[in-house]
């Protein structure tokens, strides 16, 4: 089974308590401000759907080829201490995956760990070829990480 999926994943420590990380994450209406793909293209359209936050909170993007096309739904949300998402890819290829984020105490913030799990089909056979889903997505998520940081430690700084 193991040679059948892969699992990217990253972690940071955010100056916050995990109410305010769980809030960025859990709200897809708060996405554009950390997520590391919102500037592939400034033209990029979002439509949000089911539950304003939190499990049934639904959010479809539609853009260039670097954006893509596709929809998540948050499955399953514990405050402060995880969400899980379902991620399907319409474009530029078929995919689905399954995004967890942990959130834990640590000293005065939070431990975040960004967490991606998909199968193996042909077309991330075919990239693994030049270069592992780790290294591919890895930086990616590095990028959101720091922006989510960025962005929580800003708005804990003012509460």
């Amino acid at each position: 089974m193991a040679d059948e999926t892969y699992t990217v994943q990253r972690s940071t420590t955010i100056d916050a308590r995990p109410e305010h990380v769980y809030e960025q994450i859990a709200d897809f209406h708060n996405w554009p401000k950390w997520s590391p793909w919102e500037g592939v293209d400034p033209q990029l359209k979002r439509w949000y759907s089911g539950a304003g936050s939190g499990a049934g909170a639904g959010y479809t993007w539609s853009g260039n080829r670097r954006a893509g096309q596709g929809r998540m739904e948050i499955t399953n949300a514990t405050q402060p201490s995880s969400v899980r998402i379902d991620l399907q890819f319409e474009k530029p290829w078929k995919s689905r995956n399954d995004l967890v984020f942990t959130i834990q105490p640590e000293g005065t913030g939070s431990r975040v760990t960004w967490t991606m799990t998909g199968r193996k089909t042909l077309m991330t056979q075919v990239m693994g070829v030049f270069r592992s889903m780790d290294k591919l997505i890895g930086p990616d998520f590095e990028k959101g990480l720091a922006q989510l940081k960025a962005v929580t430690e800003q708005r804990a700084a003012t509460d």
